[in-house]
């Protein structure tokens, strides 16, 4: 009788123990995260924030639009989420928001990011949004060939003015330009609208109006937070960027 109690009380208490650690830690139900970056960048810009994110037990692509145009970009962004083999959490930032809006509807994409990001309606573009509610900066001036870039002088000021000279100085001379095709591309069918969207307003952007990056969140019934930072709060802020991922991912 007394081995018969010990072995049930031994059960019970095993039982509410593996319970209680299942309640205390919570699984994921998306571990893999695609990153996008958005115009005059590339992905490398991400390395903080995927560091994060792998540590925590997530499965991390970045994938590299080529910010030709944006059927070029979205197909680029495509290929990497299809690669990841499972559903994915979709990250993107400033023109990489419009990247995400179209590329969102692949039906592993579960749930959108917008990091200081466009996040167009149907028939809106960076061009259009950006003129509806124009940023702080100096803006892109185009180059003879149709590609927009970021005066090296101001790049500092306007896009990253959180960061170390150094570090801004190196992504001055190494940024990546967009077409003004891509500037200029309509969204279609934005995937926001079907699917559940996570927000990033950085508060001190240049490169984007906070204001306008507030409304297209609102309307879009986002889940947001406000960092106080520039253009790229993903660089300078890491750590609170990789914890909206991760709760998009819940």
């Amino acid at each position: 009788m007394n081995k018969y109690f010990r072995l049930t009380c031994t059960a019970v208490a095993f039982s509410v123990a593996a319970a209680a650690s299942a309640v205390a830690a919570p699984s994921s139900s998306v571990k893999n995260v695609v990153l996008v970056h958005g115009a005059f960048a590339d992905g490398s810009g991400w390395m903080a924030v995927a560091k994060i994110l792998e540590k925590d037990g997530y499965k991390v692509s970045i994938a590299q639009p080529p910010e030709t145009s944006l059927e070029d970009d979205v197909a680029a962004t495509t290929r990497t989420i299809d690669a990841m083999g499972g559903p994915v959490v979709l990250v993107g930032h400033s023109y990489g928001g419009i990247i995400i809006t179209a590329a969102g509807n692949d039906e592993h994409v579960k749930s959108l990011v917008y990091v200081a990001a466009f996040q167009p309606d149907t028939g809106e573009s960076l061009g259009s949004l950006s003129a509806g509610k124009p940023p702080a900066s100096s803006g892109p001036k185009p180059s003879a060939d149709g590609f927009l870039y970021l005066d090296l002088a101001s790049f500092h000021a306007d896009f990253c003015a959180d960061l170390p000279k150094p570090v801004a100085d190196f992504m001055a001379i190494s940024q990546v330009g967009l077409s003004v095709k891509s500037a200029g591309a309509s969204a279609t069918t934005p995937a926001w609208k079907t699917k559940p969207s996570f927000a990033i307003v950085a508060t001190n952007d240049h490169a984007i109006n906070p204001d306008l990056e507030r409304m297209m969140y609102k309307r879009s019934h986002a889940t947001v937070t406000e960092i106080a930072s520039s253009h790229v709060v993903y660089i300078s802020h890491p750590s609170e960027v990789a914890a909206m991922i991760e709760r998009a991912a819940q």
